[in-house]
């Protein structure tokens, strides 16, 4: 089960202290290692089922026997763990099949169905498969799942015994075979692929192309309820090794990838990331500890059920002169003085401030046939105020890809000592800070929210406010 242009022989790297992996760097994650994972062994792939996970692992079967291969590797066996509570796990329990004294049995899917199952094992099963130097060539499998037994095992149509066909993920709907494969004809050592079902049968097989495939190595697809593919990928520009991925089909064509934040990447590989349809919980593998292990991630996105809208601050007033009754007699001017320097001439005028502030608004009358002036005929004080409320400075229509500038600056909230502006932008990202920078990758409309929370004040409360506003955001081609 290698991650790389093989698909059944995994890499080790070095250890790698797990405390320098993690920036400073916002990030929608956070996560945590699987209590059920074992020192020394390597636990790869999960799959949500209805009460746990599927996973594959090459622990031994009992305390002093390993399972291995004819040339002596140990041989992966599919898992299945149960939770014990909210924060614990049950052991797991092996998923036996006709295969798996003699052959890796893994990765795996499930489909809707919850009974059929597809994974990864060797195709050839016969003498050839017995030699030392015999390198056998995985395939993809599909079996029906009855308790803690695949039966009915029967092989993919596309599998061949010159490249490797693997790591299968099936869509919701059932329509789509995702899988990795070095077949020849692809963008580099190993690419990602993908079958129809029409007509009873899997279609040839149809490489996803440069967009998401690179001149490395691109393996563990996982077809997301929402329609995103989640893959691996050593790519340039990762973090290091393997690192997960995502793209969007948008307008009949998949969209440059997008790697994901640390924690869930790191340094070492980090591969075969699955999601729950909500995007809260997941899993992923990662070699971080040295082993491959499994690990759980949650979301750290707040977003808030109701939010108030964004109200703009409008400095703009009408001054009205409402005795100049008892002047209609004879002409007169009314010029208006409004503090900040400005003056404007009328019986009723519109005026608008370029700040908030407190400005003395003075009105001087002149008889124009006499001459005569009388200053400060009406003189008041008047305040000029920002809404109390939290503030989003930002575009209202943007292109996407563009770096686009949020600023909270203008947040009005007299007697607040903010400790925190939490910024939630609708696309699965959040950032905090005053000032943020941020691009979408993604057209269409967005509701950003932002969150302000005050320092705990007497008796631990936490005060905290949050306003939206919508952007829009166009598409490029």
């Amino acid at each position: 089960m290698r991650r790389g242009a093989t698909i059944l022989i995994f890499i080790l790297v070095i250890i790698l202290s797990e405390s320098s992996l993690f920036s400073q760097e916002t990030s929608p994650y956070k996560i945590t290692r699987l209590s059920f994972n074992i020192s020394g062994f390597s636990d790869i792939a999960p799959v949500i089922i209805r009460d746990g996970i599927m996973f594959c692992s090459d622990r031994r079967l009992s305390g002093v026997t390993d399972r291995t291969s004819f040339d002596n590797r140990r041989l992966y066996n599919i898992y299945i763990a149960e939770k014990k509570d909210t924060s614990d796990w049950q052991k797991p329990n092996l998923v036996k099949n006709e295969r798996s004294a003699q052959f890796n049995t893994g990765p795996v899917c499930i489909a809707a169905d919850g009974k059929t199952v597809y994974f990864t094992s060797e195709i050839e099963t016969g003498v050839p498969s017995r030699s030392r130097k015999f390198r056998n060539k995985s395939g993809i499998f599909e079996a029906e799942l009855s308790g803690l037994q695949l039966i009915s095992i029967k092989p993919f149509k596309y599998n061949n015994p010159d490249y490797n066909t693997g790591q299968p993920s099936i869509s919701a709907d059932g329509k789509y075979l995702y899988f990795a494969s070095d077949m020849p004809g692809g963008q580099g050592g190993s690419d990602i692929y993908f079958s129809e079902w029409v007509d009873g049968n899997w279609s040839t097989p149809v490489n996803l192309g440069p967009k998401v495939n690179s001149a490395g190595t691109d393996n563990y697809p996982c077809a997301h309820f929402s329609g995103k593919l989640y893959f691996a990928s050593n790519r340039p520009g990762g973090m290091g090794g393997l690192d997960v991925y995502y793209s969007d089909f948008m307008d009949g064509s998949w969209e440059t990838p997008v790697r994901l934040p640390e924690p869930v990447n790191s340094l070492s590989d980090d591969f075969a990331f699955i999601a729950q349809p909500d995007l809260q919980k997941g899993y992923f593998s990662s070699n971080r500890r040295r082993n491959d292990d499994i690990y759980e991630f949650t979301t750290t996105i707040i977003r808030k059920s109701t939010c108030d809208t964004l109200e703009i601050n409008n400095y703009c007033y009408e001054f009205v002169e409402e005795n100049a009754v008892k002047y209609d007699t004879m002409p007169f001017k009314f010029e208006w003085r409004f503090g900040d320097g400005n003056v404007s001439v009328g019986r009723i005028v519109e005026y608008c401030y370029s700040r908030p502030g407190t400005y003395l608004v003075q009105l001087d009358v002149t008889n124009l046939i006499t001459k005569e002036v009388k200053v400060n005929e009406k003189s008041q004080t008047l305040v000029v105020q920002d809404i109390e409320q939290p503030y989003i400075s930002c575009p209202d229509v943007a292109d996407q890809g563009m770096i686009l500038k949020f600023s909270a600056d203008s947040t009005n909230l007299p007697g607040w000592d903010i400790a925190q502006y939490y910024w939630n932008f609708g696309d699965e990202t959040i950032a905090i800070g005053k000032n943020v920078d941020k691009t979408f990758r993604r057209p269409g409309n967005y509701t950003i929210q932002l969150i302000v929370s005050t320092k705990p004040e007497e008796g631990g409360i936490i005060r905290e406010a949050c306003v939206s506003k919508n952007i829009s955001i166009i598409h490029q081609p």
